[in-house]
């Protein structure tokens, strides 16, 4: 299954990133490297939010990486919800649907 993570962002996010940047980027690439992060990155102009896609059996996999998270632990976050996707077209998707021919 496919899974969207939403965060929202502090209104300072890009003045703090700097602190944190590192140790959240090499979080992420260990969630790539696993399997489990497909895509990633910060919604731009404004840069107020990011989006997240990960692939799992459960939300837990999201939750995992959340509680990880030096954005999270260190404020940059203000909130964050996940919601499961459920991917019918493309190579990657979940559960395929096609047309009849």
């Amino acid at each position: 299954m496919h899974y969207l993570l939403f965060y929202d962002y502090a209104p300072d996010y890009l003045e703090r990133r700097p602190l944190f940047r590192g140790e959240h980027l090499r979080l992420a690439w260990r969630a790539v490297e696993r399997g489990e992060l497909i895509l990633g990155g910060a919604l731009a102009e404004p840069a107020d939010a990011a989006v997240l896609l990960f692939q799992g059996d459960s939300p837990e996999v999201v939750e995992r990486f959340v509680a990880a998270d030096p954005y999270v632990r260190g404020g940059l976050v203000t909130g964050w919800r996940v919601r499961r996707w459920d991917t019918v077209v493309g190579e990657m998707a979940t559960t395929p649907v096609r047309p009849e021919l």
